[in-house]
């Protein structure tokens, strides 16, 4: 495994910003890391790059462990901080210049040249970074995160700022780079996740509540409602009372009804229609989102 997080503690006086927490994250693996503002998602990812020591528990990255071997674990991460710091005095290519010096790329003119490509830079080049609009900052930030070509990558809100044009080549250079490199992103936006993330783990405070909730969007629970429209008149009492349907809503066109999780409710729906001559125009699982799974597993207690 790239990233191992065992029993993994942070305390900030007597409040536990991440209380115990524990997973794993492979190779060639995108993970995206949800949870509400304060629940504990930039202080893992500051342990995991050894920005913060844990107060209880260990990490490795590819092996090594992060409070022992701070400087080899940070030669192999690349990680894109919430904030962005960024030199604002700077010229583009200068500031990539000085990070590529302090790792000591070789050819380093060649690398910068390749990333401000990569990362859509061209024509901001040879801006200072403070004039830059903030979605070029972002990208200036994941350039000095990829430099040094690091085998993980910790991501902070890395699409913060972009336009939606630039979402979607940002979200494209993020997958390829996951076919080959371990990537953890945090994100509020939950297309995005959906979009280019292998698994998702939701943290709420400080714990972690679900790992890979896309399993609980597509449970068997989960196809226990559907929507139906039949054609013509149909007998409401025996769609209502029948065996395994426990609720049933009428909509303007159609019907919403749910099963009691014992079998799947489309094939009772549809022998059902056929037992009793009904012609079924629709049918279909109506799945909970990401969103709605979210809120359900952060919601305050």
């Amino acid at each position: 495994m790239s990233i191992v997080v065992k029993g993994v503690s942070k305390f900030f006086g007597q409040q536990a910003a991440v209380n115990n927490i524990s997973f794993e994250i492979g190779k060639g693996e995108i993970v995206g890391f949800l949870g509400p503002n304060g629940a504990g998602k930039s202080t893992t990812m500051k342990m995991i790059t050894g920005y913060f020591p844990a107060s209880s528990g260990s990490i490795e990255v590819n092996g090594l462990t992060v409070d022992v071997d701070q400087l080899e674990t940070r030669k192999i991460i690349g990680y894109l901080p919430e904030n962005n710091p960024l030199y604002l005095d700077m010229y583009v290519k200068e500031y990539l210049h000085f990070v590529g010096g302090i790792y000591q790329i070789k050819n380093c003119k060649k690398r910068v040249e390749e990333l401000i490509s990569m990362v859509g830079l061209d024509i901001e080049q040879n801006k200072k970074i403070g004039a830059l609009s903030k979605g070029y900052k972002q990208r200036v930030g994941l350039a000095q995160a990829f430099i040094h070509d690091p085998q993980v990558l910790i991501l902070d809100e890395p699409t913060s700022g972009l336009d939606p044009n630039q979402l979607v080549e940002i979200r494209s250079l993020i997958k390829l780079l996951g076919q080959e490199k371990t990537i953890l992103l945090s994100t509020h936006i939950m297309q995005e996740v959906e979009a280019i993330c292998d698994r998702i783990i939701i943290i709420n405070q400080g714990k972690i509540v679900a790992d890979n909730p896309r399993e609980l969007l597509h449970s068997p629970e989960q196809s226990q409602t559907v929507y139906v429209e039949f054609e013509g008149a149909i007998h409401v009492g025996v769609l209502t009372k029948a065996p395994g349907i426990k609720n049933a809503k009428s909509l303007k066109n159609g019907w919403l009804l749910e099963g009691d999780g014992h079998a799947d409710l489309r094939k009772i729906v549809a022998q059902l229609a056929q037992e009793q001559g009904w012609l079924v125009l629709t049918l279909r699982s109506e799945r909970k989102s990401l969103e709605e799974v979210f809120k359900e597993l952060t919601k305050k207690k």
